[in-house]
């Protein structure tokens, strides 16, 4: 059963780490009389059917994801007391866990009330969580079938990604060196936990002090930024690169789709160059910490009028009444 620990610790800052195993996945469910209540000084962290404060909430050294990146995770939004695209997301981890054949030791009806039940114990209605699937405890080998158990493990927490004056007036992005990691590698739609390749790429990006860094793949075309979808927009249609030139098959990125047919736009999925980023209408970037993001400057090149465009912006607005209407309910 899970159990409610006292709060401790300092902060508010995400920890992600260690597995208790052999615990069981059902939830006792919060006093929803709670859910007023400001957000706590230290964060609740879920680890294998329990709750830790998060000064407590540690992993294993011997856990291949901190050993070998060896694990799965997704990041989900949730907005007004309701998770946003929860299905969609635990579909994407399940999807990525066969993948690679990691056992998630509990059942989807289990993981959304263990999630859900994470929300309750943090006293939050608006906020991210990091879900984190990890092979689990084994030895310094690389073998994954020394790992018994996999660890799950639920942050929910408050997340800003880019201050709101950047959605107002749009990102600026370079184009960095590290290519996007191959799919005949290591296949895109795998939401892994080694995201070295795309902190290469973010590292270039502070270097260059931009906001972020396009990313190319083999063949020299945009896959996706590091941890966003690219979508460009030329003459009033909307262009995103293929799922095969490298771009992870963002939730975000099929939102983006749903509201483009709603609103009778035309949106296609091509290769896409740096010359088409340079020389577009409009760019915007999507993902569910990001959202919809402006882009207005690439490699020193103005796009469009160097503001946020109209499309965009109806986007980012239809965008934001989805999150604040619909979802799984928190508190029912």
């Amino acid at each position: 059963m899970l159990t409610k620990t006292a709060n401790s610790g300092t902060g508010g800052a995400l920890v992600e780490d260690e597995p208790r195993q052999g615990k069981s996945a059902s939830v006792k469910p919060a006093d929803e009389s709670r859910t007023a209540k400001a957000v706590p000084k230290s964060l609740t962290i879920y680890i294998d059917g329990e709750f830790f404060p998060e000064a407590e909430a540690k992993v294993s050294v011997f856990d291949h994801g901190l050993l070998y990146g060896d694990g799965i995770f997704e990041g989900i939004r949730f907005y007004n007391g309701r998770v946003f695209k929860l299905e969609e997301h635990l579909a994407r981890l399940w999807d990525s866990a066969k993948s690679i054949c990691l056992d998630i030791p509990m059942s989807r009806n289990e993981m959304t009330e263990a999630l859900l039940e994470t929300i309750r114990q943090n006293d939050l209605r608006d906020g991210y969580i990091r879900l984190l699937v990890t092979r689990g405890v084994g030895n310094l080998g690389l073998n994954p079938a020394q790992c018994k158990r996999a660890s799950v493990i639920i942050i929910a927490a408050t997340v800003s990604l880019y201050p709101e004056n950047a959605y107002r007036n749009g990102l600026t992005v370079v184009t960095c060196a590290t290519r996007r990691t191959s799919p005949s590698a290591l296949n895109p739609a795998v939401k892994s936990l080694n995201y070295l390749n795309n902190v290469m790429a973010r590292i270039e990006a502070n270097l260059a002090g931009a906001d972020e860094a396009l990313m190319l793949n083999d063949q020299g075309n945009v896959a996706e930024c590091t941890a966003d979808n690219v979508f460009i927009i030329k003459r009033g249609e909307i262009f995103t690169p293929p799922i095969h030139a490298g771009a992870l098959r963002g939730v975000t990125r099929s939102v983006v789709f749903d509201i483009a047919a709603e609103l009778g736009l035309k949106i296609s999925e091509t290769d896409l160059t740096r010359h088409d980023v340079f020389v577009a209408d409009e760019c915007f970037l999507t993902g569910t910490a990001a959202e919809i993001i402006p882009v207005v400057k690439a490699d020193g090149r103005v796009i469009g009028n160097g503001k946020p465009g109209p499309i965009s912006t109806r986007m980012i607005a239809r965008f934001r009444e989805l999150t604040g209407e619909t979802g799984t309910p928190i508190f029912s």
